[in-house]
């Protein structure tokens, strides 16, 4: 999470030089984001990430050497590490579905307008994962038709309390903490204690991974 007394800084990796460039102008002109490095690969992410530590990479699905989801898994294997979010024209829906998976806590279409973008930068900074519900939809309904993926998260999901379901639930709906927290009657520090044990206690990342264990119980 950004620490938000300064700039959410960025590193964009895309191995089409143009894409690359056009999200570079684009991130660097918008008000509390400064792009601190790009790469043409994922081979490159380790060292940009040990040189300019980014809160956020915008992370490219295809590329020739190493790809995003392996960049991606590789990349959230480290401590302290930024948060990935996929950049795909949604050729695939399993290649999104596996990068979630690695550990991105979101993804965007290559074409969404730039605010939104924008928007998706500051929010997964901020700890709010990006699902888009079109897509997110497609997704859930591919992890949940894989019978022993059901099997397995209903087995997961036992061991939490109550509690902890009913948050784990609210954030496979895209509920905010602060809608959580409304809802449920908490305060919003509470749901994050919440959310906090639910991820530690199943072994997540982050909540997107949080969203799409809950929907493949219920599949």
């Amino acid at each position: 999470m950004a620490d938000v007394t300064e700039p959410i800084r960025v590193l964009v990796v895309d191995d089409d030089a143009l894409v690359r460039g056009a999200l570079v102008m684009m991130l660097d002109g918008a008000d509390g984001i400064r792009v601190v490095g790009e790469a043409g690969d994922g081979e490159e992410v380790p060292g940009l990430v040990d040189t300019h530590a980014p809160h956020v990479v915008l992370m490219d699905l295809r590329m020739p050497r190493t790809g995003g989801i392996t960049a991606t898994r590789r990349l959230r294997e480290r401590p302290q590490a930024p948060d990935v979010v996929v950049l795909t024209t949604f050729d695939s829906d399993e290649n999104v579905l596996r990068a979630l998976r690695a550990g991105a806590s979101g993804f965007l279409l290559k074409d969404t307008p730039p605010p939104r973008i924008v928007e998706a930068v500051r929010r997964v900074a901020f700890g709010d994962p990006i699902l888009s519900p079109t897509v997110t939809r497609r997704l859930m309904e591919q992890a949940s038709a894989q019978a022993g993926n059901r099997e397995r998260a209903r087995a997961a999901l036992r061991c939490l309390s109550e509690r902890e379901h009913e948050v784990a639930v609210a954030v496979a709906r895209g509920r905010s903490n602060a809608e959580i927290a409304a809802a449920a009657h908490m305060s919003v520090a509470t749901v994050k204690a919440h959310v906090s044990h639910v991820l530690t206690k199943l072994d997540l990342d982050n909540r997107t991974q949080i969203a799409l264990l809950v929907h493949d119980a219920d599949g």
